[in-house]
């Protein structure tokens, strides 16, 4: 690996490409998912919810794209997803981990239901659906076709930020799982990626009644996460007029940080 080239091989066209999004019904993965389709990949869209995958599919057609039902609490569940695609396709040139909840939560509420929630589906969501394309994927990486893994963190998971008391530890989880996966997987071919969005506009963040700087819409995100791709990189963040400043923030002494937090949110 290169210490100035691209962290990751570019992909720069997705025709004729499969792709698998966990979590497509709503928000960035369905976002994502219809950018794909339209720059000409076949999209495999999974979630717990079946009604929007399959107006998904109607929409774009099924030559193009399909829907799976998954829970990724479930390892069986995404065992029979991961089979059922290869099963279809063959292989599979994108797994995009997109599943995710939030809910916001203080220390001062702290309650043990909705932090295991988010453990269930945002760390061991991601635990099972790697455990069930993993092996596809190194057997496809050692037959010279390799493929790419993208979790989407945030930037909560970066550092602690109010109200995230659930929802942050966990992003942090998947940032730090992307990081061992990319020094691990580096010498086989495949790509890692791990996404730290800023303030996106899903039905996640719409239960938020705080100001939320530099909101973007779900396209608009999907359209940075192709662009990162397409530069082969790592560590895909946007806004960047929103996510450098945290960057920033990041590097300053925990003093100078948190005191800069605690003013900047008002919390």
């Amino acid at each position: 690996m290169s210490m100035f080239g691209p962290m990751n091989p570019p992909i720069n066209s997705w025709q004729g490409k499969v792709v698998w999004v966990v979590g497509g019904s709503t928000g960035i993965g369905q976002a994502v998912a219809e950018t794909l389709v339209q720059q000409g990949a076949h999209v495999v869209v999974s979630a717990r919810t079946l009604a929007p995958l399959e107006a998904f599919v109607e929409t774009n057609g099924s030559a193009v794209a399909s829907a799976i039902a998954l829970d990724v609490t479930n390892p069986q569940s995404c065992n029979d997803a991961a089979q059922a695609i290869w099963q279809r396709h063959g292989q599979v040139d994108l797994v995009l981990f997109a599943a995710g909840t939030y809910k916001a939560l203080r220390a001062t509420e702290f309650d043990l239901q909705v932090m295991t929630q988010h453990l269930q589906v945002n760390v061991q969501g991601a635990y099972n659906v790697l455990a069930a394309i993993m092996p596809k994927l190194m057997v496809q990486a050692n037959a010279g076709h390799c493929g790419h893994i993208s979790l989407i963190s945030s930037v909560a998971g970066w550092s602690g930020l109010p109200n995230s008391l659930a929802y942050g530890p966990t992003k942090a989880a998947l940032t730090h799982l992307g990081e061992v996966l990319y020094l691990d997987l580096a010498k086989t071919g495949l790509g890692v990626s791990v996404v730290h969005p800023g303030f996106v506009a899903t039905p996640l963040t719409a239960q938020n009644d705080f100001h939320m700087p530099a909101l973007i819409t779900p396209h608009a995100a999907a359209q940075a996460m192709l662009k990162g791709w397409a530069q082969g990189e790592f560590d895909i963040h946007y806004p960047k007029r929103f996510t450098l400043w945290l960057k920033l923030i990041r590097l300053l002494p925990h003093r100078v940080a948190q005191a800069l937090i605690l003013k900047a949110t008002k919390l």
